[in-house]
């Protein structure tokens, strides 16, 4: 004799079994069609870590996927992060890092930049709670010194714009 599952106990099992799985970093960027999916991502789930700044100077960047994961970083967990996925996303991006100087600094800066239809957009969604001037997405910009420009007119504790240069990171 066959005997029955009660609806209750299949339904909760089927329910706690969907809030245990947590998709991966390349399911979950397969599924983004836009620059907004990464920067409605990062507005959300990152946070910047404070402890992991104290420890780190220059380009170290965790994977995307263990940012992806821990849901935290730095500017260049952030704009790795950030370049791999806008490039998942859409290779016509062609996403790059940036390097900005701060004269003050350290720190100094990363973020990305990419391309949509024709003009240069900066995403930045790492900076931490002093910098949250510099956070988003600017643009359109014509060149990288349109975007200099902008840098250069904030005013933000212990940051004053020098450079920003493309990396071979």
């Amino acid at each position: 004799m066959k005997k029955k599952i009660p609806g209750i106990f299949l339904f909760t099992f089927l329910a706690l079994s969907t809030v245990a799985y947590s998709a991966s970093y390349e399911e979950t960027v397969a599924k983004w069609t836009s620059y907004e999916d990464v920067a409605n991502w990062m507005k959300k789930e990152f946070v910047y870590d404070y402890g992991r700044n104290v420890m780190s100077h220059g380009w170290n960047p965790r994977t995307p996927q263990e940012t992806f994961r821990l849901k935290s970083g730095v500017c260049y967990d952030g704009a790795n992060f950030a370049r791999d996925a806008l490039n998942r996303v859409n290779p016509d991006y062609r996403a790059r890092i940036l390097f900005i100087r701060n004269s003050e600094g350290p720190p100094h800066h990363w973020v990305t930049s990419f391309k949509a239809d024709g003009k240069l957009y900066i995403f930045d969604y790492a900076a931490g709670k002093r910098w949250t001037q510099i956070m988003g997405v600017h643009g359109p910009y014509n060149s990288l010194d349109d975007y200099a420009k902008f840098l250069s007119s904030l005013r933000m504790p212990k940051f004053t714009f020098q450079t920003v240069q493309e990396t071979d990171k």
